[in-house]
């Protein structure tokens, strides 16, 4: 009896590591999970770094620490880690938007193009590389472009508010005016706390004459999103086109003149 009970417990001290390990995998990865989606990347990144020290080559796991490290600005760690994910898992979208929105960090806008074109190649379809491509062909001057990325990635996706925004904002630095308006207050009415709506609406309104109206939207977009202030965060992260920005700075120096 003795020696059977000692053989129970050895195959039980045998069974139980890797049982305990699998659970220490599945719980960091949960944890470490959680922690991106909150946006805590300061602990989230360690918790990635558990992970794959005990699963190397899990693509999803790198993908995910890439998104962490882009957004602690460690832009050519969170490219390695998204092109390595890439190599395991090359059929994959999901990296390949990722490294792309890395890419753009650097401008590095024949790069995050080549892999936006990957995807879109693959899926015409896919709001997000479209909206993003859209970003890219701005970013190098090309807004009539820029805005049937758009147009395409909102038709797409119609409750895409930032896509239709954004169709809305190249629309006017193409010079049509009367239809970005038009869009604007759309999305105003279906989506009142959307920040950069007004705020686009504000320069159009301003540009247009119309002042009142104009300052009205501006109290609005001011309270919901203070950045819409910033010019350098309106052209280099929202991405704005240079139009649209500068009418809406000339608004606010006038206002606050």
């Amino acid at each position: 009896m003795i020696r059977r009970w000692l053989a129970s417990c050895l195959a039980l001290m045998l069974f139980w590591p890797s049982a305990a390990a699998a659970e220490t995998l599945e719980g960091l990865y949960n944890r470490a999970l959680k922690a991106s989606q909150s946006g805590d990347f300061v602990q989230a990144l360690p918790l990635w770094d558990l992970v794959l020290d005990q699963a190397p080559n899990d693509a999803a796991a790198l993908s995910n620490r890439g998104n962490v490290r882009l957004g602690l600005g460690d832009l050519q760690g969170a490219i390695a880690d998204q092109t390595r994910s890439i190599e395991l898992a090359p059929e994959e979208a999901d990296p390949h938007l990722n490294r792309g929105t890395a890419e753009e960090a650097l401008k590095d806008w024949s790069a995050a193009a080549a892999d936006y074109l990957w995807i879109l190649e693959r899926n015409p379809d896919d709001a997000s590389a479209l909206y993003n491509l859209g970003n890219v062909r701005g970013s190098t001057g090309d807004w009539s472009q820029a805005l049937e990325l758009y147009s395409r990635a909102a038709d797409v996706q119609p409750g895409f508010a930032m896509a239709r925004s954004s169709a809305a904002l190249a629309a006017w630095q193409e010079e049509d005016l009367s239809g970005a308006e038009v869009e604007l207050r759309k999305l105003i009415r279906r989506y009142p706390l959307f920040a950069d709506a007004r705020a686009a609406l504000s320069g159009l309104l301003w540009q247009r004459g119309a002042s009142g109206e104009a300052e009205s939207h501006w109290a609005a977009a001011a309270g919901l999103d203070p950045r819409y202030r910033q010019r350098d965060w309106l052209l280099e992260v929202r991405r704005w086109p240079p139009q649209p920005t500068r009418q809406l700075m000339a608004f606010l120096a006038l206002e606050d003149g």
